[in-house]
């Protein structure tokens, strides 16, 4: 009795982030609704569990968008072509993981396959929002993904163009069943040698109930880590009172939809490790609400407020306040104005700022900042460290965009700044175990009330 209760319950809870995403439910479009929403609804009968793929979606979003390519495979291999795509996708997701191919795409003899569309830029061409419609964003319940268990499922699977990115266990407090304690469990217990919940497969595996959220990149057995998805309340853990619905939508309200996961897996998703290493060696970083609130708290506002504001930034320890700063590095050189009004703005294609400095207290962070933001950025060589102001000017001069200095260097990158009135910088101070005294702290004060041709973060 209790099983069939918490199982209705769950089924509600998958209803409503369904009709969320999609503006129906799978049992409604049996009776003739219609879907309204971003997301479409897919279909379970279209999973191929061997390759964690919907085949459907993908070869549809393929043929809808990359016809001249598959035209040429086609050509090329009229027997084989479909299966010459899919046996490479696998080699590659398995070598480089499932964020590798939707940023780069999926190289097939002589012809390129694109298996996502990046979100637009404010200044980006229409063309850039066309293709950006045209990514297929699905979610189905119900997901049979074992080859050795075919009674087994994952409530929920959401994928971009037939590749699946988040799945989803949900459990219903009311009945006793948590997302802290049911979901962790049954994701530690279930089989990490099934396709979908290989490394790398999906990009993060998350448990909800209608009061928490936590989430896991790899699974591994009991030893498999979960970390907080949640808000936080009253400066403490969980979710604030939601006064028109869960706890928990903020999620499916916010976090998963599709232009939210896009910029997620653009600007925030991170797969750590030596160029060498095996996938399964490395680490998937997918950050945190709190990361992600803020970075997108910061940008958004100097978008529409242009140069020349400061924030304050509190993260506690040990909650990945460099991978925050990498975040907000890196997607500052590509912020740009709201409006041509603004403080700074240059003209809506130019970005607001020539480049970020990062002044951080520890050599140590320096150049794990360095080698952090190095990795992530799709444009290489942007990085560069600068102790003297000759540094920054050759670093500028580089096209560097990102430029990591120690406060007790930042004085004598000061002069430097002042001789570039033209040039705009955003300065991220990480203070968090500073010593800042004397001369350092007077000139850094000194930079932050510079005028408005400087931003600082």
């Amino acid at each position: 009795m209790n099983y069939t209760v918490s199982n209705t319950k769950e089924i509600a809870l998958e209803q409503a982030i369904e009709r969320h995403l999609t503006g129906t439910t799978t049992e409604d479009l049996k009776k003739g609704g219609v879907e309204t929403g971003p997301y479409r609804i897919g279909r379970s009968t279209d999973f191929d569990a061997a390759l964690a793929l919907d085949t459907a979606l993908f070869w549809e979003f393929l043929e809808a968008t990359q016809g001249k390519a598959l035209e040429k495979l086609k050509t090329r291999s009229p027997a084989d072509w479909q299966a010459k795509i899919l046996g490479q996708l696998d080699k590659l997701v398995k070598r480089k993981g499932v964020l590798h191919l939707l940023k780069k795409g999926l190289p097939v003899d002589d012809a390129h396959l694109t298996l996502m569309y990046p979100a637009p830029l404010a200044s980006s061409a229409q063309k850039v929002h066309d293709n950006f419609a045209a990514n297929i964003w699905s979610v189905t319940r119900q997901v049979h993904h074992s080859l050795s268990n075919p009674n087994e499922s994952v409530d929920i699977v959401l994928f971009v163009n037939g590749l699946p990115i988040v799945t989803l266990e949900l459990k219903n407090a009311w009945t006793g069943q948590t997302a802290r304690y049911h979901g962790q469990k049954q994701y530690r217990d279930r089989d990490a040698s099934q396709t979908l919940m290989h490394f790398g497969r999906a990009l993060v595996h998350m448990t909800a109930d209608t009061d928490e959220v936590w989430m896991a990149t790899k699974l591994a057995g009991v030893a498999t880590w979960f970390l907080p998805f949640n808000k936080g309340h009253n400066e403490g853990a969980g979710n604030p009172p939601n006064p028109n619905g869960h706890k928990t939508a903020y999620l499916w309200e916010e976090v998963l939809q599709p232009a939210s996961m896009a910029g997620i897996i653009q600007h925030f998703v991170l797969l750590e490790g030596g160029k060498t290493d095996p996938l399964a060696k490395k680490s998937l970083i997918f950050p945190r609400y709190q990361q992600l609130d803020v970075v997108r708290k910061v940008l958004d506002h100097t978008a529409g407020h242009g140069v020349g504001h400061s924030y304050l930034v509190q993260h506690s320890a040990g909650s990945g306040k460099s991978n925050s700063i990498t975040w907000a590095a890196y997607q500052l050189i590509e912020s740009y104005p709201a409006s041509l009004d603004l403080p700074g703005a240059r003209a809506l294609d130019a970005p607001l700022f020539d480049s970020v400095i990062v002044v951080t207290d520890r050599r140590l962070l320096d150049k794990q900042l360095r080698d952090n933001i190095s990795d992530f950025s799709e444009v290489k060589n942007i990085v560069a460290p600068a102790m003297r102001s000759a540094d920054l000017k050759a670093a500028l001069e580089n096209g560097k965009k990102i430029i990591i200095t120690t406060i007790q260097k930042f004085p004598f990158i000061i002069d430097g700044i002042a001789d570039m009135s033209d040039n705009r910088f955003a300065v991220i101070i990480d203070e968090a175990h500073s010593g800042q005294s004397g001369l350092a702290h007077d000139k850094m004060n000194q930079a932050m009330g510079g005028g408005e041709d400087q931003g600082s973060i």
